[in-house]
């Protein structure tokens, strides 16, 4: 049956009903874990409620696992060593809602300090539905402006509330924040290719893009691979130099300085490490990581505490992990290739000068998913490709063109969405693998 083709409002009422059903389907998970005993590890009542392990209710279920680094570090900063694993996007999203609501005299942030962490634990959720919400309206009206499809877009933004993140997009995690950021860099992207005509526009969205992919970068450090399209358009536009010298140079200058945005949200948090951990240090206090070519405490933390690097995980323990984990990567790929070489579009609804401009950010996008697809597979705990994927947009245009085409192969990865993010939700709630 043909899905509906729906005006705005309807599609805002569509999309907050989906999203409000389902996060009540999964706090309703959540709580149902907490009715069936214990988390397998109590650690996260302890830690939220400063000691007292009688309390860990709904707030510790969720603040579990990485979470608790998350808030732990906005509670009394970066600390250790291993913190550094960790983006400082969120941490400092939390302190500035709590010092906010602390100004207006909010008593919510009254509890802020001492030992417990309730306070940084509730504000990190609240940010991450808030964020999440945001980035499904973002990605709809994303979905608008590069396809001029309102279904194929409704579709897409849907799949986003359902993605198999889970649980992962309600918990003070970083993955909402980082997709509002990630779609909201892509939708002025887009902005820069429609305005292609007015060129002081067109350079303003460009380097708004840039800043939001780099915020989106401090968030996580797999935003880097949003500096993909600003490459690939360069190298678009390199060919026209002798052309359109002048146009063709200001268009460069606007990438180089989106890109160059980009890359601060990885490298400014490196160098704020390294004159904290090496400047002014010498001999065995020294940390190894100091003396590399290119200091980074992110991979040395990464590889040091939690064995990441290439091919680290290809272990036969990590086998059912890797099984887990194929369907996303299947996804990702098969999207991205697809996109790279045939490129599913819909050239009837969009006019012919405006095409091409969008291909080449749609054929961008499919670079840096396939680029995350390898990366995982070879380098990351290939288990977090199920949430670090949510903040992506190919792939959901590519699975909501294949629903309203009917394909049931898309049908039955939209019901594996759903069931593996329910049954992760409730491993997640009760500190069990996979995370």
């Amino acid at each position: 049956m043909p899905l509906p083709n729906l005006v705005n409002g309807s599609a805002y009422r569509a999309l907050l009903g989906a999203f409000v059903a389902w996060k009540l389907f999964l706090f309703a998970v959540v709580f149902g874990s907490s009715l069936v005993g214990d988390p397998y590890d109590t650690s996260a009542g302890l830690f939220i409620h400063g000691g007292d392990g009688e309390k860990a209710g709904l707030v510790a279920r969720l603040a579990s696992w990485d979470a608790i680094y998350f808030v732990s570090i906005a509670h009394r900063g970066y600390r250790f060593e291993q913190d550094w694993a960790f983006g400082a996007g969120l941490p400092l999203a939390i302190r500035a809602l709590l010092k906010g609501l602390g100004l207006l005299g909010i008593p919510f942030a009254a509890g802020a300090g001492g030992s417990v962490r309730v306070p940084e634990a509730l504000a990190g959720i609240l940010i991450a539905n808030t964020a999440h919400l945001l980035s499904t309206l973002v990605l709809y009206h994303l979905g608008r402006l590069v396809w001029r499809d309102r279904t194929l877009s409704l579709v897409a933004a849907i799949l986003h509330i359902l993605s198999p993140a889970g649980l992962f997009l309600s918990a003070p995690y970083a993955e909402s924040s980082f997709a509002l950021l990630s779609f909201s860099g892509h939708l002025f992207f887009a902005l820069s290719c429609k305005d292609e005509r007015r060129q002081t526009w067109r350079d303003i969205y460009t380097v708004l893009a840039g800043m939001l992919f780099g915020l989106a970068t401090v968030f996580r450090s797999n935003g880097i691979l949003n500096g993909i399209p600003f490459a690939w358009e360069a190298f678009r536009h390199l060919p026209r130099l002798h052309l359109r010298p002048w146009d063709t140079v200001r268009r460069l200058a606007a990438l180089g300085l989106g890109g160059v945005c980009v890359a601060a949200g990885s490298v400014v948090p490196q160098a704020i490490a390294l004159l904290r951990f090496c400047s002014g240090v010498s001999g065995a206090q020294l940390r190894p990581w100091c003396l590399g070519y290119l200091p980074s405490i992110y991979t040395f933390v990464q590889q040091h505490y939690w064995n990441t690097g290439f091919l680290r995980y290809w272990t036969p323990s990590n086998l059912p992990l890797f099984l887990l984990a194929a369907p996303m990567l299947f996804v990702l790929i098969r999207s991205g290739v697809e996109h790279l070489t045939t490129v599913q579009r819909r050239p009837h609804a969009i006019q012919p000068a405006e095409s091409a401009r969008f291909l080449s950010l749609v054929r961008s996008a499919a670079a840096a998913q396939l680029l995350l697809a390898v990366l995982a597979a070879t380098t990351y705990h290939v288990q977090i490709i199920t949430r670090i994927s949510s903040g992506y947009p190919l792939w959901y245009w590519w699975i909501a063109e294949g629903l309203i085409r009917q394909d049931r192969s898309k049908s039955r990865f939209v019901i594996f969405m759903v069931v593996y993010a329910s049954i992760q939700g409730a491993l997640f709630a009760s500190f069990l693998p996979p995370a």
